[in-house]
């Protein structure tokens, strides 16, 4: 098959899900997609089920082979299994996608390779529980799978000297947002729910700082960053759903403000005035006073020059951005992808990279917050099995891993983690967000369910010259046929790979 039929087959898939769903009701379905409208779905079927193993596991379209593996399940065996590999692949930080694939060789008896998918999860770290898992029958009962199955249960096991320092007031105020102020030697935190944020006392006590002002911008409280030495607090506003004084007004209004660190007073209010939707969701803040933000939905980057933000970097090809940091020297922004990893870019040049690690010892994906810390990139990684916080000792460039090593991971107050701060060697997080009593439209489930927010504290030089779990380092590519490429925010520039 020519590679023009490769590429029709994968883009008419894209609408095939949506086509099959329909059908019962097709008078009633909206038009499909240009892209899949050429042709009959029969057509569009045939092409699928013609594409060789080849021309599946050499596509880098993610959401299109996404697509294919689910026409495929249930289906076509030999290309689901061919399509998951490729997932695997494409998505080399996805426990749940690895986990997914060796269940499927399971199904087939295949000892060998369910084996070898579980013995690269254990090494990753992961900790899935398979032991009773109906979908390994057929593979049980061999010394190698009584070895997997210790090793990801042993990966469960709590980890680290950390421990709970505080607990913050229940109630229904979503506090996740957290700063450290070096100089008053005190913890700030924000809330998404009533925009308030507050001085926390020893105790967990909290203290009135900056009221709720919705008329200053002052909505849901997503990431709080403080400048100990420029007195100011930066605070990345977004009006959320779950704030209680939403209104329509709000939607898709995003703002970064500038606050006295040492009064509250306001000091700046910055959006980007394109009037098309922004939400900023991270902020970091470089050693000489530089602001930057992130824009998770967009995957943009901005950063506040005067009183304008600008465009730093955007890449739509990024599923999305869930950290940012900074090193101390400014020379470097840091950045994460909840589902492809790390990636940094070179502040003089606006050149991306990716940061150099090995795939095959561990996993950078599943970052939910980012942080930097005397050369090393600190990540709380809520979205991996099991939660926890590493730090990344890098290189002298600041582009490749040299040693990896958790600081705390599945311990037992960890529920669901949220936001932290860096304070001097410490570094405090919440453990037990609140965020799956939400609904989608801000909406508080369970009243009842609310719980004491229990602040976490990491010792960040915990095992310092320890060799820790990274070796044989190799590079992620960033030339032209990355997996994932960048885009300029100045046009006479050109980018990575270009011509």
């Amino acid at each position: 098959m020519k590679i023009q039929a490769l590429a029709y087959a994968l883009l008419s898939l894209c609408g095939l899900a949506a086509v099959h769903a329909a059908e019962p009701a097709a008078k009633a379905a909206p038009a499909a997609p240009k892209a899949a409208a050429a042709g009959s779905v029969d057509e569009r079927m045939r092409a699928a089920e013609s594409l060789t193993e080849q021309q599946i596991k050499s596509t880098t379209n993610r959401e299109a082979l996404s697509r294919l593996a689910q026409f495929y399940n249930g289906r076509d065996l030999q290309r689901f299994i061919w399509s998951m590999q490729r997932l695997v692949e494409l998505y080399p930080n996805s426990g749940a996608l690895r986990l997914q694939l060796a269940a499927v060789y399971a199904g087939q008896g295949d000892k060998s390779n369910t084996y070898d998918t579980l013995l690269k999860m254990q090494n990753l770290g992961f900790a899935y529980s398979v032991g009773n898992d109906p979908r390994f029958e057929k593979v049980r009962g061999t010394k190698v799978w009584e070895y997997a199955v210790a090793n990801l249960d042993a990966n469960a096991q709590p980890f680290g000297e950390g421990k709970v320092a505080l607990q913050l007031p229940a109630g229904d105020t979503l506090l996740e947002a957290l700063a450290w102020d070096g100089k008053r030697k005190q913890l700030l935190v924000g809330s998404a729910r009533d925009g308030a944020i507050h001085r926390v006392e020893k105790d967990g006590k909290l203290t009135d700082f900056i009221k709720p002002d919705p008329a200053s911008g002052l909505y849901s409280v997503l990431d709080l960053k403080a400048d100990t030495a420029n007195d100011v607090l930066w605070v990345a506003s977004y009006g959320a759903p779950v704030y209680k004084s939403y209104t329509a007004d709000m939607v898709d209004h995003s703002f970064l403000l500038k606050y006295s660190l040492s009064s509250g007073k306001l000091l700046g209010k910055y959006s980007v005035g394109d009037n098309t939707g922004h939400l900023f969701g991270f902020v970091a803040v470089a050693g000489d006073g530089r602001a930057y933000v992130a824009d998770p939905a967009r995957r943009e980057i901005y950063k506040l020059d005067g009183d304008k933000l600008v465009l730093v970097t955007s890449n739509p090809m990024l599923t999305g951005i869930s950290g940012l940091a900074v090193s101390s020297d400014g020379h470097n922004l840091y950045f994460a992808d909840p589902a492809l990893g790390l990636f940094g870019l070179d502040l003089s040049t606006t050149k991306p990279f990716g940061v150099g690690h090995s795939p095959d010892t561990l996993v950078v994906g599943g970052v939910s917050s980012l942080f930097w810390y005397d050369g090393s990139l600190v990540l709380v990684q809520d979205n991996m099995v099991p939660q926890r916080v590493m730090r990344l000792k890098l290189d002298k460039t600041g582009r490749n891993v040299v040693t990896a090593m958790p600081l705390d991971a599945a311990k037992p107050e960890f529920t669901m983690l949220g936001n932290g701060t860096v304070a001097g060697d410490e570094f405090y997080f919440v453990a037990n967000s609140q965020r799956e009593l939400y609904d989608s439209h801000g909406v508080l489930s369970d009243a009842k369910a609310l719980q004491p927010i229990k602040v976490y504290k990491s010792n960040l030089r915990f095992a310092w010259n320890e060799p820790g779990i990274s070796a044989g380092l190799k590079p992620i590519p960033t030339a032209s046929d990355a997996k994932v490429r960048f885009e300029n925010a100045d046009p006479s520039q050109k980018k990575d790979g270009d011509k």
